[in-house]
């Protein structure tokens, strides 16, 4: 890699310890994918915040670091945390698990990174403009921004990503190159979607079909899409075919005059129907977990939830997951005393996915395909997915 001379400096550690154990992450990563330079960014998102996901060699790693002298360069913010920072007593965890992912928090903090703990930072303050060089981490923020927003960012892990936030650089490789941008592949739904739950099963149908050839897909068919539609879909994509990047006619930036890749394959209503029923193995009678915000609910979703709760009580555990930027506004308009009145819990910093719930529930109801998996596959949990709507009544 071709590196200035203050990356030099960074790397030959005339820029501090930290700074130099970034730039040689960065060189490393550079080298394995063919870089030819570092590039600046603008903007970074660091995944792998949860204790439960980091340990205490991931604890020891992130001390290090800000004992270091490091400190962050652009705007940083966080992935979910393992549990509600200011709440956590609430959700019933463990107070030994708190104390540790405190501390993940403050060597965070001591860098300079705004402790900001949610995967839709674009909702929470971290937005970056079209075409900005970024380094995001969590896999379903990285595809809205590719895709929605226009930036550019490869899914970096989290040690990569903190790299960047200290250099304010990262390797120019991959999704940072508009080569590797164009869509190969035609997806034409023939479907009906009205639902986040039926995106994130389009997510999964589209994400199994590109799983191994890691395509970039052109998706025709679909007329209308909400923030709150697209974010499923992202989370879903991204889960289940490990995508980065997609290109929806109409409705993303890039799609715009793309002629449609020849090799197509066409979605169908049947299709669409059985990646939701594989989405559930639990039946209503099991359910004792209602989860609502994978990925982050945006206040329009919890304005949502506080008209069907105001007056009534839930029945069963009811986690609503936000960033803790949507939650203070909640707090203002007189949602979240409504939701808790009802019984329900507004869980901030956290989710389904990152929290450590092992073995708390034997079946979780939800309208995300993303939470369906890890529930599955982390918590070992049943499964239900239902479209918005059900889930909330699912909880009363």
């Amino acid at each position: 890699m071709q590196l200035t001379s203050e990356e030099d400096e960074m790397l030959s550690g005339l820029q501090g310890w930290a700074t130099q154990k970034a730039m040689q992450i960065l060189v490393a990563l550079g080298e394995i994918y063919g870089a030819r330079r570092l590039i600046p960014v603008t903007s970074v998102q660091i995944a792998g915040v949860s204790y439960d996901n980091l340990g205490d060699a991931g604890l020891q790693f992130l001390s290090e670091m800000a004992d270091g002298g490091g400190k962050v360069r652009v705007q940083t913010t966080l992935n979910p945390a393992g549990m509600d920072i200011e709440n956590w007593q609430r959700l019933g965890i463990d107070p030994d698990f708190a104390e540790k992912q405190e501390r993940v928090l403050e060597a965070f903090s001591r860098m300079g990174v705004t402790p900001t703990c949610t995967c839709t930072p674009y909702l929470a303050g971290n937005l970056p403009g079209f075409a900005e060089h970024i380094a995001w981490s969590e896999s379903s923020a990285v595809c809205y921004a590719n895709s929605v927003i226009g930036a550019r960012t490869n899914r970096e892990g989290g040690p990569s990503a903190l790299a960047s936030a200290l250099t304010g650089l990262t390797p120019e490789y991959g999704f940072h190159l508009p080569e590797n941008r164009y869509p190969t592949i035609t997806f034409q739904v023939a479907a009906h979607l009205a639902e986040t739950s039926e995106f994130g099963a389009l997510g999964k149908v589209i994400g199994e079909h590109i799983q191994v050839s890691k395509a970039v897909p052109f998706i025709q068919g679909i007329p209308i899409a909400t923030l709150e539609f697209i974010k499923s879909f992202c989370a879903s994509l991204a889960t289940y075919g490990g995508a980065a990047l997609f290109q929806m006619q109409g409705i993303t930036p890039e799609a715009a005059g793309i002629i449609p890749p020849v090799e197509q394959i066409r979605i169908t209503q049947v299709e669409l129907e059985a990646a939701m029923h594989s989405l559930s193995d639990g039946t209503e009678m099991e359910v004792d977990f209602v989860s609502l915000g994978c990925p982050h609910l945006s206040l329009q979703e919890i304005e949502h939830i506080t008209r069907m709760l105001e007056g009534r009580q839930v029945k069963k555990e009811f986690w609503i997951t936000t960033s803790r930027t949507i939650k203070k506004i909640a707090d203002q308009l007189g949602y979240t005393q409504i939701i808790e009145a009802a019984g329900a819990k507004i869980a901030a910093d956290t989710c389904c996915v990152v929290a450590p719930i092992r073995g708390r529930f034997t079946a979780m109801a939800t309208d995300s395909a993303k939470a369906c998996y890890y529930a599955a596959s982390k918590h070992k949990f049943k499964t239900i997915i239902l479209p918005f709507e059900e889930v909330v009544r699912q909880a009363l």
